[in-house]
């Protein structure tokens, strides 16, 4: 069964989509092992967390970098010989690579890492210039307001 969706035709009909039909192409193709688990928390109208799980690494082992509209989070384990000799190895320490396509106006504004979690602050920050504004409609400075115009009273 074919899971993919050809969006070629929606592409030829419409200018400026390019971004959210790549995201959609991007999503269906899906993120490969699904490794580090993470979680992705709403805690209000525009703040997000995401929460990964990354046993075995410290922080110093993790990159994170925030470009326009993605943010990458990266994981590369030193390759040290603690001198132990493993007899089943259950936590994963592989180099990973994880990336989060971010809405418009998303910033990272923390990271931190505690008992394996690494915990990212986000926000939705919309410029002054961006938000809805009221625009109040003045009367018009030639026609007093209530009266009706000059050329209506001389029909009269």
């Amino acid at each position: 069964m074919r899971t993919n969706f050809d969006f070629t035709p929606y592409r030829r009909s419409t200018v400026g989509f390019d971004r959210l039909f790549d995201l959609l192409e991007t999503s269906a193709r899906g993120d490969g092992d699904g490794y580090p688990p993470f979680d992705i928390v709403r805690e209000g109208d525009d703040n997000y967390r995401i929460m990964l799980a990354v046993a075995g690494f410290r922080p110093d082992e993790i990159e994170i970098v925030a470009q326009q509209n993605l943010l990458t989070v990266a994981g590369r384990k030193t390759d040290e010989d603690d001198g132990r000799h493993y007899l089943h190895r259950g936590i994963a320490t592989r180099s990973f690579e994880r990336r989060f396509q971010l809405a418009d106006f998303v910033e990272v504004r923390s990271a931190s890492f505690e008992h394996g979690l690494l915990t990212i602050q986000l926000q939705r920050v919309v410029p002054e210039a961006m938000k809805p504004r009221r625009i109040e409609i003045a009367p018009s400075a030639a026609q007093p307001s209530g009266e009706p115009p000059e050329d209506d009273r001389k029909a009269a």
